[in-house]
């Protein structure tokens, strides 16, 4: 048994493994009542720590704008000789492709529409042109520089800790600054892991639960496949299979070659949206003035409590930022990787810019045209807001070659689902396995369908408010975390510096010569 276990901290694993199995178990044997738990939870969350999650984001935003200014700015993520290890493009093609995703095809259209027909806080009359510019700067703001800054914190950390420091890639090495050398195997440290584990796994599972009901609906459109909650579990369980076969069986080639197929197929589809759509210049319009506006004033807006307007914070943007916080293990460890060699600088600008920028071009095109097509009354996209995995394949509908795009979208989704599935569960069981690049294949296959379970065990509870319930409860305890290894990050920066301004003000004793002196008497 050791074998299959080789490198595993069994603390961690297991302590994770079976909390959420019980939770899994929960919610399959009795669905109402976790549903009711859940539900009192979240109010208590909302209403009493909703404000952290505001904070958070808006402290993780300008923390990265303090490294981008500041000489620490300079510091190399590995040793001062140390150069990256991959070229900017690919770099920035990774973390690209880290980005991408279902929840863009997921909320493309459903999102800015959504805002257009209800602007947040009351900011524009419904379905006003005033209300589109609203609209698409709340979209940019749910995907743009706060939620990838919380990516840079947590990654930049664990970069500078693991290649400038020699620690395992793991959370709780980024605590040595207050537990010490020997964080990653002191109880507290342990813990944090397990949180890592917990926090991802709530936050894939939920874009796991999206993943499913939009496949469930582009089936439903092409091969009239009944829509329902039940029907798409049985598809996360198919495709939970799948993933689980490329993750163990050698073939992570292919799957990366079809992850990188669906980048290039999902900038297709970008481009079909902007040529089709049919208002190509009001939408490129639209997108300028909005993401100019959104550039000035993302500070004010994070700062947004929506006192007043709790339900709409409680369901957008502080559903969104629990959800950055609970994938800000995962994907922070996927960045610090391909990361090596870089300053802190070119570190944080191509983790919170890049991704950002795709993200405003697709919602502002995509997101765009959708409020288009139901404003000239060629789809009916508000109608499908009630089932929001439905928007895209609604207003692809009136769009040319339907059958086409829209199967397409269905192979993407496959496509994300696969490889994300894949990737988290690797990350996770590496966590499981104090750093270990080659986890055990029975971790990786527990943590995989411990994800596939928490999916399905939300749709059977409630479908989508249950699977946004769960990413905002997955977070509670990882927000914590997270503001820890800011200031732990900000502690070692201060003490290398220190130490760099010591040895330069401090003269270097004259070494005394073993040749005779010339001057002196024979």
């Amino acid at each position: 048994m050791n074998r299959y276990l080789k490198d595993v901290d069994p603390a961690v694993f297991l302590g994770s493994a079976i909390l959420i199995a019980g939770f899994v178990g929960w919610g399959i044997f009795a669905p109402d009542s976790l549903g009711s738990v859940m539900s009192t939870a979240l109010a208590w969350v909302i209403g009493n720590f909703g404000w952290v999650f505001v904070l958070i984001a808006f402290g993780v935003l300008v923390l990265c704008i303090f490294l981008i200014l500041h000489p620490w700015g300079a510091i190399r993520l590995g040793p001062d000789d140390s150069r990256p290890e991959f070229g900017t493009f690919s770099w920035v093609s990774m973390m690209f492709a880290a980005g991408l995703g279902a929840g863009l095809l997921f909320y493309g259209i459903a999102e800015p529409v959504s805002h257009w027909t209800a602007p947040p806080h009351g900011l524009a009359e419904p379905r006003s042109e005033e209300a589109a510019l609203v609209a698409l700067r709340y979209t940019y703001f749910h995907w743009g520089f706060n939620g990838w800054a919380m990516y840079a914190v947590m990654g930049g950390a664990m970069a500078y800790f693991s290649f400038r420091k020699g620690l395992p890639t793991l959370v709780s090495a980024t605590f040595t600054p207050v537990l010490g050398p020997n964080a990653t195997e002191t109880p507290l440290g342990r813990l944090i892991d397990a949180l890592a584990i917990v926090a991802t796994l709530f936050g894939t599972a939920t874009a796991l639960g999206l993943n499913g009901l939009q496949l469930n609906s582009g089936l439903a459109y092409l091969f009239d496949i009944p829509k329902s909650n039940a029907v798409a579990v049985v598809i996360i369980l198919v495709v939970t299979s799948l993933f689980l076969v490329s993750a163990t069986s050698g073939v992570e080639k292919g799957i990366n070659f079809l992850a990188n197929l669906g980048m290039v197929a999902t900038i297709g589809l970008f481009l079909f949206f902007l040529v089709a759509g049919g208002a190509t210049v009001l939408v490129i319009s639209q997108g300028i003035e909005s993401i100019g506006t959104y550039i000035i004033d993302v500070l004010p807006m994070s700062l947004q409590t929506g006192v007043g307007d709790e339900q709409w914070m409680a369901g957008w943007t502080i559903f969104y930022w629990a959800w950055w916080v609970s994938w800000a293990p995962f994907v922070g460890m996927f960045v610090a990787r391909i990361s090596r060699g870089r300053t802190i600088r070119e570190f944080v600008l191509g983790v919170v810019v890049a991704p950002t920028g795709f993200g405003f071009l697709w919602f502002a095109v995509v997101g765009g045209t959708g409020i288009e097509l139901q404003r000239s009354g060629q789809a009916d996209v508000v109608g499908s807001l009630k089932t929001p995995e439905l928007s895209l394949f609604t207003a692809l509908d009136v769009l040319p070659l339907p059958l086409v795009s829209s199967g397409l979208c269905v192979v993407l989704i496959a496509l994300f689902f696969i490889s994300g599935a894949d990737a988290a569960s690797v990350v996770m069981a590496t966590t499981a396995s104090r750093g270990s690049l080659n986890p055990s294949k029975l971790v990786v296959v527990v943590l995989g369908l411990l994800m596939g379970g928490i999916a399905c065990a939300m749709l059977l509870v409630g479908g989508l408010t249950a699977l946004q319930q769960a990413a905002v409860l997955g977070s509670v305890p990882f927000t914590f975390v997270l503001v820890g290894v800011a200031w732990c990050w900000i502690k070692a920066l201060r003490a290398e510096t220190r130490s760099a301004d010591d040895r330069a003000v401090t003269p270097t004793p004259a070494r005394a010569s073993s040749a005779p002196d010339r001057g002196s008497p024979a």
